[in-house]
This record gives C-alpha cells, structure tokens and sequence, in this order.
C-alpha cells in the first residue's frame, strides 16, 4: 500500500464526556478512506477529517447493495495502553464478506497498518471508564456511476470510529428476546454468513414488531422450516442445557461472529462441553418446563455478552433463570472484558497494543 497521508481537521471536536456516551451516535476526529479501481488496485490513502462524502445518485451501492462491514473496538487497557481485540481476524471476515458479494479484498496487513494509524491519531477519543470503548467500523462500498445490475469496478473503503458505552442501555440486565417465526433474515445459500448491509435491511421489519411488544431483540429461526434456532439480530445465541453449552452451527445462514468463537474457546479452556449443532426451539422451551435450561447469552462486538430473561415464542413466555444473570453467563462476561481491559490473562494471544 502507498504511504498514507494525513489531512489534519483544522478544528478539533470537542470530546464528550464519558458519562454522556450512548452507542453509536458521536464520531472522532478524522477517518480512514481508500479507493478501489479495477485497473489500478487499492490506490490513494489517506486519513482526512470526519465529514460527509460526495458521490454520484448512480452510485451502484444505492441501487443493488454491494456494502459490507465490520465492526470490533479499541480499549483503554488497565495500564492506560491503547489495545485491540481480534481485529485481524475482523479484516480476514471482511474480506470473506467482499468475496461472496463480488468486492474486491483488502490487504489485512494494510488495512490493519491504516487502523494502528488512525487510532494513534485518534487515541485520546478513547475512553476509560467502565463498560467504555472506541467503536471500530471498517466498511466499503460500491461507486460506480451506473444503472445496470453486475459488481461495481470502483469502490471506496473506510474506517470510522466512535466512542461508546453500553450498547443495551439496560447494560448487563437480562434482556427480553421474541422469537420470530414469520419473517426471514437469511437463508443457506444467501448472505447470512456474510456481514453485507442487506442482511440487517431485512431485519428490521421483524425487530419494530418485536420493539412494539416490549422486547429488545428478535431470536431468528431457520428460513426452510422456521424450527432450528439460528441467531439473534445482534448477536450470535448460546443455550446453557443439562450443562452443555449449545449454539447453532456454521452453516451459512448465520454470521461466524468473532465474539462467538471467543466464548466457544474460553469454554474450551474452562472444561465446558460445547455443542454446534441444530437446535430445535422446542427443545428450548421443553428444556425449561424439565429444569435443565440453565441460561442463555448473547454474544456480539457491539454488546460482548448479554444475558437473557425472557423468550416469546408463539403464546409461550418463559423466563430463565427467574430473570437474572446465570453464574456461566456472569463469569464469559467477566474473561472476556478483563481479557480487553487487560485485567485477565489473554492465553490465546487475542490483545494488540496500539
């Protein structure tokens, strides 16, 4: 990659106090931009200031979807160093996701180089406080000026930050998940392993029905018999049964969350069973009415691990756990934040310095 330029913001922003920080809604001082052409490569990067971009109304990202994106965090580590989290690992997925949807890869070495610049720049966007972060969101779209349905030749590539708090405001209270077993977000054979901007587009109907009855989150089912357990909106699932640790599979109709393999290898190493296998959604409530549903979790970059209280499914409520967090629960949420925030031991390595 060429050497990266650095255009300084003449103004800088004021920083928001740590106390005031909500998910996804103040963005820092400068990001990182790329452009893509067929005949020259990945060319021209720079770090510029944050602002709007200008293209072209035909720009073939507004018509036909080729968008994809990442997203990870930077911590304020115990010590005050600035360190990452599995972010190599969210470059190889983009760049999965670009290779389903006809984009072009990135360097990883390269994009990864950018990231370290970008957040030295930025680093006093970082936040310290508990449950705080600097939000990473690396995407590229397509911009070609053209009304015809095949890839783009041109695209741009981009990292924008954003420090954050929780993302549940309810924080590490349970939250309430609906069971949806009329719409689908994806299918085996379609885009549900791939994190492309379209999946979460057909999300939402489902997720404002779900909002209107009270709950967080939809629990989605699979697309052919609405019968298996898939994932959540957000977040991959976990289902704590007779001491098994249960989620569903890798086959293609869910994304390979980051988050995800985290929780599966620290079982691993903790001596939990783990199963990824197909998972009935009437084995989950049947689990609960014989006792041996213990708990169930959300795993996710944006909320680490969330517990859960409560599902709806049809005219079915239960409640796990008498609505609070499980002790497993409690104890992945803890490993996994102290891994970030430098306060456990990272035995696989997942932690880099900035």
């Amino acid at each position: 990659m060429e050497k990266i330029k650095f255009i300084k913001r003449d103004e800088l922003k004021t920083k928001p106090k740590d106390s005031e920080l909500v998910f996804g809604t103040q963005f820092t001082d400068h990001m990182f931009v790329m452009d893509y052409d067929r005949n020259r490569g990945w060319y021209d990067p720079r770090i510029v200031p944050y602002g709007p971009i200008e293209m072209s109304p035909s720009s073939m990202v507004f018509h036909y979807g080729q968008a994809i994106f990442e997203g990870l965090k930077a911590y304020r580590n115990s010590k005050g160093d600035i360190v990452t989290f599995r972010a190599m690992d969210n470059f190889k997925r983009l760049n999965r996701s670009a290779e389903r949807i006809c984009m072009p890869k990135v360097d990883t070495n390269s994009v990864w180089e950018a990231l370290n610049t970008l957040l030295d720049i930025e680093r006093d966007w970082v936040p310290s406080s508990k449950d705080t972060s600097l939000y990473i969101r690396p995407f590229m779209i397509a911009t070609d000026p053209f009304l015809g349905v095949r890839p783009s030749d041109t695209y741009k590539f981009f990292i924008i930050l954003s420090p954050v708090g929780p993302y549940y405001p309810e924080g590490l209270d349970p939250v309430k998940i609906y069971v949806e077993d009329t719409y689908v977000r994806a299918q085996k054979g379609g885009t549900g392993e791939a994190k492309v901007a379209g999946n979460y587009a057909a999300s939402l109907l489902a997720a404002e029905k779900a909002k209107a009855r009270g709950y967080s989150q939809v629990l989605w089912l699979d697309a052919a018999e609405h019968t298996f357990v898939e994932e959540v909106g957000a977040m991959n699932i976990f289902f704590k049964i007779d001491g098994k640790l249960i989620t569903a599979p890798l086959d293609g109709s869910i994304l390979p969350g980051i988050t995800r393999d985290s929780v599966i290898k620290l079982a691993k190493h903790m001596g939990c069973v783990v199963e990824e296998r197909d998972l009935k959604i009437e084995e989950v409530f049947a689990a609960n009415e014989d006792g041996s549903l213990e708990e169930v979790f959300g795993s996710g970059t944006a909320a680490v691990i969330s517990p859960v209280g409560v599902l709806e499914w049809k005219d079915k409520k239960i409640e796990i756990n008498n609505g609070e967090i499980g002790e497993f629960t409690s104890m992945m949420y803890d490993t996994l934040t102290g891994i970030q925030y430098g306060t456990r031991e990272d035995v696989f390595g997942w932690v880099h310095k900035v």
